[in-house]
C-alpha cells in the first residue's frame, strides 16, 4: 500500500490532504521524513507520525474510553457534548461508533470501533456479553435487594422479568452488577424494582476490557489479546445462535 493509501485508510483526511502532508514533510517513518505519496511499504504493524503525532496501521480500529460524566454518547447531542469530540479527528474521519451507550451521568467502559459487523455481534440482545457496573445506591444495600436482584425483577412498563448474571454488595451503599442484556437504563431500572435507588454507576468492564487506570476522558487502543477476546466471544455467540435457529 503506497503511504498515501496509509494515511487516508487511518482517517488523516481526504487524499489529497494525505498527499499534501507528505509532501509538506509532515510524515515520517520510523522517524525519517517521507515526502513520496506513491512509495510503497507493508502497512501491518506499520508506525508513522503525522505533524510529530507517533501513530501505528490499524485494519481496524476498536478502542475504550473512559467516558466522564457530562457527556453523551451521541453524533448529535441536545443537552451536553458529544462523547466523540473526546476522540481525535483521525479516528472520528474513519467512522468509529461507540459499541453500545452509557447515560451522560454514567462512567466508565465505552469501546468504539468501525467494525459494523462487530458492533452488532456486541450489541445485539442474542450475544450476551458480560458488562460489570459498579453502583452507589441512595438507600442501603441488604441481602433481600441482592436476592431479588438474582432472581430476577420486573421492570416498570416491561411485561418481562430480567435478573442480574451476578450481583454482590461491596459495601454499605454499593453494589457490583453484572449483567448480560442491554435494555434501556437496566441497572437503574432494576435498583429501583428492586427497592432501592442509583446515585452514581460505573461501568468497570465490558467483556474482558477494563479501564487498568486510564484516567476519565481518555482512551487507548485495546490490546491484541482483549481484542482477540471481544472478537472470540462474538464469533462463538453468532455460531452458537445460528446453530440454535436451525
Amino acid at each position: 500500500m503506497n503511504l498515501s493509501q496509509v494515511l487516508f485508510s487511518q482517517g488523516m483526511g481526504t487524499r489529497r490532504e494525505c498527499e499534501a502532508l507528505i509532501a509538506s514533510g509532515q510524515v515520517a517513518i520510523a522517524g525519517a521524513v517521507c515526502s513520496d505519496p506513491w512509495q510503497e511499504f507493508d502497512e501491518t504493524g506499520l508506525e508513522y507520525s503525522v505533524a510529530g503525532r507517533p501513530w501505528t496501521y490499524r485494519a481496524r480500529a476498536v478502542l475504550v474510553l473512559n467516558k466522564p460524566t457530562g457527556v453523551e454518547c451521541s453524533q448529535k447531542p441536545k443537552h451536553h457534548p458529544s462523547v466523540y469530540s473526546l476522540l481525535p479527528t483521525p479516528l472520528r474521519r474513519r467512522g468509529v461508533q461507540a459499541i453500545g451507550r452509557l447515560d451522560e451521568d454514567t462512567t466508565g467502559v465505552l469501546l468504539f470501533t468501525d467494525d459494523g459487523t462487530l458492533i452488532h455481534r456486541l450489541t445485539s440482545p442474542k450475544h450476551h456479553v458480560l458488562k460489570i457496573y459498579e453502583v452507589a445506591c441512595k438507600h442501603p444495600v441488604d441481602a433481600a435487594q441482592v436476592e431479588r436482584l438474582l432472581h430476577g425483577v420486573l421492570l416498570h412498563d416491561d411485561n418481562e422479568t430480567v435478573r442480574a448474571e451476578a450481583c454482590e454488595a461491596t459495601g454499605a451503599q454499593t453494589l457490583r452488577l453484572t449483567l448480560t442484556e442491554g435494555k434501556y437504563h437496566q441497572v437503574k431500572r432494576m435498583i429501583a424494582a428492586a427497592g432501592n435507588r442509583v446515585d452514581g454507576l460505573e461501568r468497570s468492564a465490558f467483556g474482558t476490557v477494563r479501564l487498568d487506570g486510564l484516567a476519565p476522558a481518555a482512551w487507548r487502543w485495546l490490546s491484541d489479546d482483549e481484542e482477540a477476546s471481544l472478537a472470540k466471544r462474538a464469533t462463538r455467540i453468532a455460531g452458537a445462535a445460528a446453530t440454535h435457529a436451525t
